[in-house]
C-alpha cells in the first residue's frame, strides 16, 4: 500500500458560507428584480416568481394545471413552435408549482438573453390555454394519478397532509377523479388573470449577468399592468383533524409506509434554526439516530427519514419509511422511543459535533455556484427574511447546546401532538 494511503487526510474546521451579495431594483411599474452575480460562464438563469400556488386554487389541481399550460401554445406561438424556439437558443424551461408559489425558471446563453426573454414574456401573459391540449393533458394527469393512487407512500403522504392541515384547505386537500374531468380552459384563464400579474411578480437573475440585462427585461415586463380584480377568500382555515392516528388498508402490498409527524413553526420563528438542528439528530441524515436504529440496528428497514418543512401560512415535520408489514408496529415503537430518549436525555458530544459537521457542510453546499446561490435566495426571500437567516442557521449550528435540544424537543415534538398515518395491508 502506498505510504500516503496511511495518512489520514487533515480536518479543517468549516466556517461560515460565503454569501455572495444581492442587488435589488425595480422596474418601471415596480416589480422586483433580485440579481445575484455570480458564476464564469455566459450563461444566466431567470426566475419568474408568483403567488400562485396551491394555496391560492379555489379549484384542486388548478395552480398546477394553469402553470403546466403556460407552454401549450400562446397568442403568437403554437405549443409546437414554442419548444422549437426555446431549443434553437439552446435555453431549458422548468415550470413549477408549490403549495405557495408558481412560477418558471429558464437558463439562457448570455447571446441569446433578449430573444428568449421575449418568448418567456410571451409564455407568462399570452397563453392560450387550448381545450385539446388541456384534454390530453388531464387525461394524462389521470392516469399517472390512478397508478400513484396504488403507492402506500402516495396514499400516506396525501393522507399525512389532509390531517395535518385540514381536508377543506389547499394544503391538506386530496384530489379524486371528477377533479381531472372537471377542469376547463375557462377557469384556467381566470385563474392566470388573477394571479399571473405583476402585482404578484417577483424576477431573480443569476450567473454572469449581462450589462443590460435589466434594461431588457423592463422593456419586455416594466409597463405590465393589471386590472384590479377581486380576488376570492374560500375563507379555509388550518385545521387539523382530532384522529390521531390514520390507517388505510391497501389490499396485497408487502409493505407498509408510515409517517409521523405535525404542522410545526416555519423559517419567520426565532426557533426554527435549532429545530433543523434536531431534525437533524432524529432523522435528517444517513447517520441520524432513526437510520441507525431502525436501518441498522433492526433491520426493519432500508431507509428512514425526517425533514421539517417551512410554508408561508404553516410548517410542517414528518418522519417517513417504509417497512415490511411484519415489523410496522415494531418500527413506529422505535420512532417513539428515539423521540423520547431525545425529551430526556442530553446528546454527546461526539454526536453533535458530527451533526454540527454535516449541517456546516450542507450550508456551504447551498452557495456552491450561482444557481445555488439563487435557490438559497428564494428560499428566505419568500419568507421576507434575507441572507440573514443564514448566518443566524450557521451560528445556531456551531453554538447549540444539549439542553436547548432537550427543551426544543419538549416543545415542538410533544407525542400527544404527532399524527400517525400508515397506508398497507395491515
Amino acid at each position: 500500500m502506498n505510504e500516503l494511503q496511511r495518512i489520514q487526510p487533515l480536518v479543517y474546521h468549516i466556517g461560515d458560507p460565503l454569501i455572495p451579495k444581492d442587488l435589488s431594483v425595480r422596474l418601471d411599474n415596480e416589480i422586483p428584480v433580485y440579481l445575484i452575480e455570480s458564476g464564469t460562464e455566459d450563461i444566466v438563469r431567470v426566475e419568474f416568481t408568483f403567488k400562485a400556488g396551491q394555496v391560492n386554487e379555489y379549484l384542486p389541481l388548478l395552480a398546477s394545471t394553469t402553470n403546466q399550460m403556460l407552454t401549450d401554445g400562446s397568442e403568437n406561438y403554437s405549443a409546437i413552435e414554442l419548444k422549437e424556439l426555446i431549443d434553437f437558443y439552446g435555453s431549458f424551461i422548468n415550470l413549477y408549482t408549490e403549495k405557495d408559489n408558481a412560477g418558471l425558471v429558464i437558463y439562457i446563453l448570455n447571446k441569446h438573453i433578449e430573444k428568449v426573454l421575449e418568448l418567456a414574456a410571451e409564455i407568462l401573459f399570452k397563453p392560450l390555454f387550448p381545450e385539446n391540449e388541456l384534454r390530453a393533458l388531464m387525461n394524462k394527469r389521470l392516469n399517472w394519478f390512478r397508478v400513484n393512487k396504488e403507492k402506500v407512500q402516495n396514499l400516506a403522504m396525501d393522507q399525512f397532509f389532509e390531517s395535518v392541515f385540514g381536508k377543506h384547505h389547499p394544503y391538506g386537500r386530496k384530489f379524486v377523479v371528477e377533479d381531472f374531468e372537471n377542469m376547463t380552459a375557462l377557469v384556467l384563464k381566470d385563474f392566470h388573470q388573477k394571479y399571473y400579474k405583476a402585482e404578484n411578480m417577483a424576477i431573480i437573475i443569476s450567473g454572469k449577468i449581462p450589462e443590460n440585462a435589466v434594461t431588457i427585461i423592463n422593456r419586455l415586463f416594466g409597463s405590465l399592468s393589471s386590472p384590479n380584480i377581486y380576488i376570492e377568500d374560500p375563507g379555509n382555515k388550518l385545521k387539523g383533524s382530532t384522529k390521531k392516528k390514520v390507517h388505510i388498508r391497501h389490499s396485497g402490498s408487502t409493505q407498509c409506509s408510515v409517517r409521523i409527524g405535525s404542522d410545526t413553526i416555519n423559517k419567520r420563528h426565532p426557533d426554527y434554526p435549532g429545530l433543523k438542528v434536531l431534525d437533524a439528530i432524529i432523522g435528517g441524515y444517513f447517520g441520524s439516530r432513526l437510520m441507525k436504529n431502525i436501518r441498522e440496528d433492526k433491520g426493519f428497514t432500508y431507509g428512514i427519514g425526517s425533514y421539517v418543512t417551512s410554508l408561508d401560512l404553516s410548517g410542517y415535520k414528518v418522519i417517513s419509511t417504509d417497512v415490511g408489514i411484519n415489523n410496522t408496529r415494531k418500527a413506529i415503537d422505535e420512532i417513539y422511543k428515539e423521540i423520547e430518549l431525545l425529551h430526556r436525555e442530553p446528546v454527546k458530544k461526539d454526536e453533535l459535533e458530527v451533526v454540527q459537521n454535516y449541517m456546516l457542510g450542507d450550508l456551504i453546499r447551498m452557495f456552491d455556484g450561482p444557481f445555488a446561490c439563487a435557490d438559497s435566495f428564494k428560499s428566505v426571500w419568500e419568507f421576507g427574511l434575507d441572507y440573514s437567516y443564514y448566518y443566524r442557521l450557521s451560528e445556531k449550528i456551531k453554538t447549540i447546546t444539549p439542553d436547548e435540544i432537550i427543551a426544543l424537543a419538549s416543545t415542538y415534538y410533544k407525542l400527544e401532538d404527532l399524527y400517525e398515518i400508515t397506508a398497507g395491508d395491515l
